[in-house]
């Protein structure tokens, strides 16, 4: 139900629901963490006492901070956030102090993540969320004041951001440096100290390859999964911006697959099997894939193709994401799966929530209730191009000609000080100044 590194992906309710959503901060930051910062996972539902003797979820708390900042940029409520940001502080540092005790910028210490394992040494794909977490944790300090605070994480995010480029990307994309030795966790060192000729297959296996369940030199599917959550919620990050699209057409390149019956998964085959076509988690182009990956790699899920399709309409790969949305939507057409349940641990799965992040990367459309800024753009060539909005405060239709952007509000109402409008490549600001009321259309004049 409420895991934090599922509901990352998920983006449908925080944008037609967003109150609702919000809920899922309070139950994080409120209710689900102890004095130290350590958030459960998995909260107690109904409300109820919540444990902590389990292990934190790195990309899920990490992800809860950067979904404070894009609950609190489509709300606009700075008492919300003023309410939330010392629990917010406490989780961000708990995670430093736990995954990153030597401050580097970069997850070190084994980190659990979405994959129900711990990932041992940096890695794209929780870096990635660690650096934009600290980008969002900055933004928000410097927002309420807390210029010390603000200074610190920003500093952090840069080193970490320098980590990912200068160690973590191969040329083609952004892979895991499995590390046990020098750690402040010392267990697998331990268990493997004393490993012999005469010691079991298994224990020579992990001397030989280090901790099972990771993906060292692998190309993951959602190893930059982070500067995606980033560029969809609004938030400047230090990663480079060209490695980023070059890890998305390396992914598309290996692990996208136009035909599955020569692939062989023996987790849960059934998300995708046979002559369909679908996105690996994870493949080994260069080679060395560890005799135990992490248990999922071969399988194949709608929210991590609709995460990645996204990312890649983001980045400007807008035929390589539809080609990716199009697989997705083959397996599920009515005839062989449920065309509304895209399952995957289980029926109705958040994880594939994911897909309504696609309306605003091919639309371009964002709304910050805070600097009352609209963001549009469509990455789809068209004269005319209409769509649906929908916002905290209200929802309707923008139209988009040449000449004007019309917004239409069916219900509520939407407050607009400026457009960024990106069209062919070039964005400009126009003033705008309206707010738009239910029923009403209220027109942009472009130029």
């Amino acid at each position: 139900g409420s895991c934090t590194h599922v509901w990352n992906y998920a983006q449908a309710l925080p944008h037609l629901f967003p109150h609702l959503e919000r809920t899922l901060r309070q139950q994080e930051l409120d209710r689900s963490m102890d004095d130290r910062g350590h958030v459960s996972f998995r909260s107690a539902l109904p409300d109820g006492p919540t444990t902590h003797d389990r292990h934190a979820a790195a990309d899920g708390q990490l992800g809860g901070i950067m979904k404070l900042y894009r609950d609190w940029q489509i709300g606009g409520d700075d008492a919300w956030l003023a309410q939330l940001y010392p629990a917010a502080k406490r989780s961000i540092d708990y995670c430093i102090e736990t995954w990153d005790p030597q401050r580097q910028g970069v997850l070190i210490e084994p980190h659990h993540n979405t994959y129900d394992i711990e990932f041992w040494g940096p890695d794209g794909m929780c870096s990635s969320i660690y650096v934009a977490a600290l980008m969002a944790m900055a933004i928000m300090a410097q927002h309420l004041e807390h210029q010390e605070d603000a200074q610190y994480y920003d500093d952090l995010a840069a080193r970490g951001a320098a980590q990912l480029d200068g160690e973590l990307f191969n040329g083609r994309y952004f892979q895991q440096k499995v590390m046990y030795e020098t750690l402040r966790d010392t267990s697998f060192a331990g268990l493997i100290a004393g490993v012999d000729a005469d010691s079991s297959p298994e224990l020579q296996l992990l001397k030989k390859e280090g901790p099972k369940y990771q993906y060292g030199s692998g190309c993951l599917s959602d190893g930059v999964i982070g500067a995606w959550m980033a560029r969809i919620y609004g938030i400047d990050t230090p990663q480079t911006s060209r490695h980023v699209r070059r890890h998305l057409k390396a992914v598309f390149q290996h692990n996208f697959k136009h035909d599955l019956a020569d692939h062989a998964c023996t987790q849960r085959p059934g998300y995708a099997i046979g002559h369909e076509p679908g996105l690996l988690l994870c493949t080994w182009p260069n080679g060395g894939k560890p005799t135990l990956p992490f248990v999922y790699s071969d399988e194949v899920w709608t929210g991590i193709e609709y995460q990645v399709a996204s990312h890649m309409i983001e980045e400007g790969l807008v035929d390589e994401g539809l080609t990716i949305v199009r697989a997705t939507r083959s397996r599920y057409d009515g005839r062989v799966r449920n065309p509304w349940n895209e399952y995957e641990c289980g029926s109705y799965y958040a994880r594939a929530m994911a897909s309504y992040a696609l309306v605003g990367s091919l639309t371009g459309f964002r709304y910050s209730a805070v600097t009352r800024t609209l963001w549009f753009g469509p990455r789809l060539a068209a004269k005319r191009f209409r769509t649906f909005f929908c916002t905290a405060s209200g929802w309707g239709t923008i139209f988009l000609t040449r000449k004007s952007l019309t917004i239409q509000m069916i219900q509520g109402q939407l407050a607009v000080d400026r457009v960024r409008l990106t069209v062919d490549g070039k964005t400009r600001e126009i003033p705008a100044s309206l707010v738009a009321e239910t029923g009403t259309k209220n027109v942009v004049r472009l130029g």
